[in-house]
C-alpha cells in the first residue's frame, strides 16, 4: 500500500470557538513539499434515529443558518468536549423530541465533512419509547415529523431530505 500520510510540520489556532477550533497547519507531503491545510477541530455531536411508540420515525424540521434552509433531519446534538456519546444521545432524546428510550443501540460512527473537519458523529437506534417533555434549548425551534420510513426514504429519494446523517441512519 502507497503511503500518503501527511506530516504536522506547524500547526496554528486561527478561532477558537465553544463548538469548534479553525486551524491552519503547514504539512510535510509524502513527496516532500510543505503544503498548508485550513480545517476544523469538532467537539463531536450524537445523532439518532427514533422509533415512535406508533412505529414511525421522529424526524425533525429546523433552520439550519449555514444554509438559510429548513431541513429535515434525524434528532442530533453535539458533544461537550469530553462528554459521554451514549449520556448525550439519551439527553438530546429527551430534550428535542420528549421522549426517553428503554433500548438505546449504537449503530456506527460517521466522518460527516473528512475534506475539512475532524468531527465525530456517534449514530444510535433508539426504541420503545417513553413520553416525557422536550426541554429545548433558549435557541432551539423545532418540530416533530412523525414520518413512516417508506415516506423518508421516498424523501430522500426525490432531494426533500439531503442531510447525510439523516441519510446514513435511515438507508
Amino acid at each position: 500500500m502507497k503511503n500518503m500520510e501527511e506530516n504536522t510540520h506547524s500547526s496554528k489556532v486561527v478561532y477558537k470557538g465553544e463548538l469548534l477550533d479553525v486551524r491552519r497547519d503547514k504539512v510535510t507531503l509524502p513527496n516532500g513539499k510543505i503544503a498548508t491545510r485550513e480545517w476544523i477541530k469538532h467537539s463531536g455531536a450524537i445523532c439518532f434515529v427514533p422509533i415512535l411508540p406508533n412505529k414511525k420515525i421522529g424526524l425533525i424540521r429546523q433552520y439550519r443558518y449555514a444554509i438559510k434552509k429548513h431541513m429535515i433531519e434525524i434528532p442530533a446534538g453535539k458533544l461537550v468536549w469530553g462528554e459521554n456519546p451514549e449520556n448525550c444521545a439519551k439527553r438530546e432524546l429527551e430534550e428535542e423530541i420528549g421522549f426517553k428510550a428503554s433500548k438505546f443501540s449504537f449503530l456506527t460512527n460517521i466522518h460527516p465533512a473528512i475534506g475539512f473537519a475532524d468531527e465525530i458523529m456517534w449514530l444510535y437506534l433508539a426504541e420503545d419509547l417513553i413520553k416525557t417533555n422536550t426541554k429545548l434549548d433558549d435557541d432551539e425551534f423545532l418540530e416533530i415529523i412523525p414520518t413512516k420510513l417508506e415516506d423518508s426514504l421516498n424523501m430522500i429519494w426525490n432531494g426533500k431530505l439531503t442531510d447525510v446523517k439523516t441519510i446514513v441512519g435511515l438507508v
